[in-house]
């Protein structure tokens, strides 16, 4: 049963139960990636999705997103009629998925210390149930803020902060095979990296 307030999909910090030990607040490496994914993959149910989800994993923050089976659309359909039947599909995907989601979210919260947010796909239609919006702090000089006042001024923002999220996203959206590129560039440093010798800890045998 749903447990009332409750969100779907994501769960914050427990009281007494921060990461688990062992974790800690660097950067998420490749390895660790690696070992979330894998334990999505074994604890999605068969039957969800056309193919192995998504799982996009940083700091904070664990997404699914998962391909549903194309929609069997007749003859003479239009494309608004096709974005109408997968827009369908989805949120039926989204409720009949509900419980289970929450509850595997629950778990991987236990696991990995991050909240858990969920999407799905279906042909051109991609939507994403729950994300979660984390601040980042920062410091900038004149220059930098006063780009982020004249997209203020300018309307483009309503504050500096909504400001340099859109400067992000632009970046993101204009330079994605770029951003691409180095991370899958840093990746196979990370992967050498984790193959070399690790140093010995205190009292163990070298």
């Amino acid at each position: 049963m749903r447990t009332p307030g409750a969100t779907e999909g994501r769960t914050g910090p427990r009281r007494g139960r921060g990461r688990p030990r062992g974790w800690t607040d660097e950067r998420t490496t490749a390895e660790e990636r690696q070992r979330i994914r894998a334990w999505f993959a074994g604890r999605l149910p068969d039957g969800w999705y056309t193919g192995p989800a998504a799982v996009a994993v940083d700091h904070d923050e664990i997404l699914v997103v998962g391909d549903l089976p194309p929609v069997e659309l007749g003859e003479g359909a239009t494309d608004d009629d096709r974005a109408t039947a997968e827009a369908a599909r989805i949120g039926g995907h989204r409720e009949d998925t509900r419980e289970r989601r929450m509850q595997i979210a629950e778990e991987a919260q236990a696991a990995f210390g991050r909240r858990v947010s969920w999407g799905a796909s279906c042909g051109g239609t991609t939507a994403r149930f729950t994300t979660a919006s984390v601040p980042v702090m920062t410091r900038l000089r004149m220059p930098e803020r006063l780009v982020l006042d004249t997209l203020v001024d300018a309307g483009v923002a309503r504050s500096r902060s909504e400001a340099l999220a859109w400067c992000v996203r632009l970046v993101g959206d204009n330079e994605d095979a770029w951003i691409a590129e180095l991370r899958e560039a840093f990746g196979r440093v990370e992967e050498v990296r984790s193959r070399g010798p690790r140093s010995s800890g205190p009292g163990e045998a070298a």
